[in-house]
């Protein structure tokens, strides 16, 4: 079994297998040797910019049902890694990079790289509640629900430097 870290050949190929795994990470995205999570990050940034364009409502239901599919794809994924959140599992990523850029739907370009610095920085510094949520809550739920906080206090950062700006 994968350790946290380190993924072997393996586990790779059986993940890319599974839709599941596919989905979770991150459509290959995850499987860099470092850096993962800001990897996913960046990678969330090209089906960001093709949603950009949808009404906030249409986005909005977008990132719910993304959300609902990671739960379900981090899970399996975890299973098959034998790690409940591995590394190369970056759909949360995905998701929370999302949730962080809603401000910049409506703002200026600047906006953009503002939300992805900000989104990596509280999902790495994991302040309270996220910290704690991602050590108490487990399966693809807990990998989903740290970072949708981390990119709901990113997008709030975000849309006051924005309204600031």
């Amino acid at each position: 079994m994968s350790t946290k870290y380190v993924l072997d050949p393996a586990d790779r190929r059986r993940l890319l297998a599974s839709p599941a795994g596919w989905l979770a990470c991150g459509f290959g995205s995850g499987l860099t040797p470092k850096a993962q999570g800001t990897f996913g990050s960046l990678a969330a940034l090209l089906p960001w910019l093709l949603l950009r364009d949808l009404p906030v409502a249409g986005w909005l239901a977008i990132v719910v049902v993304a959300f609902a599919i990671g739960v379900w794809a981090c899970e399996v994924a975890g299973r098959i890694l034998g790690v409940a959140d591995h590394r190369s599992i970056v759909w949360d990523e995905f998701v929370g990079q999302w949730i962080a850029l809603l401000p910049a739907l409506l703002a200026p370009w600047w906006a953009v790289p503002c939300g992805f610095l900000l989104f990596r920085l509280f999902d790495v510094w994991k302040p309270w509640p996220i910290g704690w949520l991602d050590r108490r809550m487990k399966g693809g739920l807990g990998v989903m629900v740290d970072d949708v906080v981390a990119g709901i206090f990113a997008a709030v950062v975000l849309w006051l430097i924005v309204r600031a700006a």
